[in-house]
């Protein structure tokens, strides 16, 4: 089994490269320009632009169901011969939040705890989106588990972009 990459937009070339993922989800502002990757066809590519906001803001849009359909979905198709990237600005909200997600729905075995503590191990400055995870724990049914997993790891360390890193989908 594979594994997902997480890093920022400015590290994605490079991230994509190093560890050769044909596959490719952004989580970005709907108007941000992104060049995909050489290596990452089209149709392996899921762009879901949201801002990276908990609550509703004027003139920005709000992570939603739909997005997570498609994510879930993206990820369930992947075929996992390769690693699937995931990046978002800065590689420390949506990105973080929609790798932890996507481990969880693939691997519905995991345990919610363990994942974000590995989380938290790699990804020092991750500070998963919580209205993703909101959505994500109604969705896969993990009565609140996620979003107290979450909770538990806190606040990442300050940081302008993460650094990459990759999870495991399994443990």
């Amino acid at each position: 089994m594979s594994y997902l990459v997480v890093s920022s937009l400015a590290d994605l070339p490079k991230t994509v490269a190093e560890h050769g993922a044909l596959h490719l989800v952004t989580l970005i502002n709907a108007d941000t320009p992104v060049t995909r990757p050489d290596t990452i066809h089209a149709e392996r590519h899921l762009f879901l632009g949201m801002n990276d906001i908990a609550a509703p803001m004027d003139g920005m849009t709000l992570p939603g169901e739909d997005h997570l359909d498609q994510l879930i979905a993206f990820g369930h198709a992947w075929d996992r011969h390769q690693p699937l990237a995931v990046h978002c600005w800065a590689g420390i909200s949506r990105s973080t939040a929609a790798a932890y997600i996507l481990a969880l729905a693939i691997n519905p075995a995991l345990d919610e705890d363990a994942l974000a503590r590995e989380l938290r191990r790699r990804a020092p400055s991750a500070t998963p989106n919580p209205r993703l995870i909101e959505l994500a724990d109604r969705r896969l049914e993990r009565q609140g588990r996620m979003i107290a997993a979450i909770r538990g790891i806190g606040r990442g360390a300050d940081a302008f972009s993460g650094t990459p890193f990759t999870l495991p989908l399994t443990l």
